[in-house]
């Protein structure tokens, strides 16, 4: 009936344990992330070069397929340059006047600039070619040796993610059991300053008179209201909630060994 009682009297406290609780699950899962470390992170950047590689190579694989369509398109031309060449000279022999030999004349040196215009482009076409052609062996070759580093992380990253896998999902359903006895407000903000948070503690105890996240030095009467959980306090420096549940840990047991060793030296003393 007394811890009934003095829990009602305190709602504060039993508050700040479930915060304090989820805070412990979630630091046992950033260890797991941490044990991953930038793996997932290579692993996704790989991918990103890969899709941009991917995206290049078909951008200059296109590019060489519209210069080969130039090219058959100039081939066409010249194929119907030589065809008017061979119909206009045809036509020379039978003029009548000098005038319709130059006009076609004329029509014949019009179709010979064509078919050197087609020529000029075609060798330049080929030109881009054999230069895309280059980039595109160095961009598959590159692609395959990036597809074996990926393979590799993929590897890495399976096998650690196979090592955890069992004490993540246990401790992600933990955490959803934690947080659903969490007080929504409070909650919100706990994921708020654990998202700003560098090391991820949104939630640190009292030690040494100082905030354990910052490190920042409390006021002594700050640190009263704290031991006392009537209330949230937050660091004023770094925004961390402040706790202090130490006194559920042993630690008065090494004292008394302190003074037991001292007086045995002692009695031997006066022996």
């Amino acid at each position: 009936m007394a811890e009934t009682v003095a829990k009602k009297e305190n709602p504060i406290e039993e508050k700040l344990k479930a915060l304090y609780n989820l805070q412990l699950i979630d630091s046992n899962i950033d260890r797991i992330n941490t044990i991953r470390g930038e793996l997932p992170l290579e692993v996704q950047d790989l991918e990103d070069e890969l899709a941009g590689l991917q995206t290049r190579l078909e951008k200059m694989m296109n590019g060489v397929h519209d210069l080969e369509k130039e090219i058959s398109a100039r081939k066409i031309k010249m194929s119907e340059c030589n065809e008017l060449i061979k119909k206009y000279g045809e036509q020379q022999q039978n003029v009548r006047n000098n005038r319709e030999y130059d006009s076609l004349t004329k029509e014949i040196e019009f179709q010979t600039l064509e078919i050197e215009l087609c020529e000029k482009k075609i060798k330049e076409h080929k030109a881009e070619i054999a230069a895309k052609q280059e980039l595109i062996d160095s961009t598959k070759e590159h692609i395959k040796e990036r597809e074996g580093d990926l393979e590799a992380k993929k590897s890495e990253l399976d096998s650690i993610v196979n090592e955890t896998r069992k004490e993540e999902e246990a401790l992600l359903k933990e955490r959803k059991k934690a947080a659903s006895v969490v007080d929504e407000r409070l909650l919100k903000a706990y994921d708020r300053i654990r998202t700003n948070a560098r090391n991820g503690l949104a939630v640190v105890n009292v030690e040494r008179d100082a905030c354990g996240g910052c490190f920042s030095k409390i006021p002594p009467q700050r640190q009263l209201d704290i031991r006392s959980h009537k209330k949230v306090i937050v660091c004023e420096n770094c925004g961390r909630i402040l706790i202090d549940f130490k006194e559920e840990e042993p630690e008065l047991e090494e004292k008394p060994k302190k003074r037991r060793t001292t007086r045995k030296k002692t009695a031997t003393a006066s022996k």
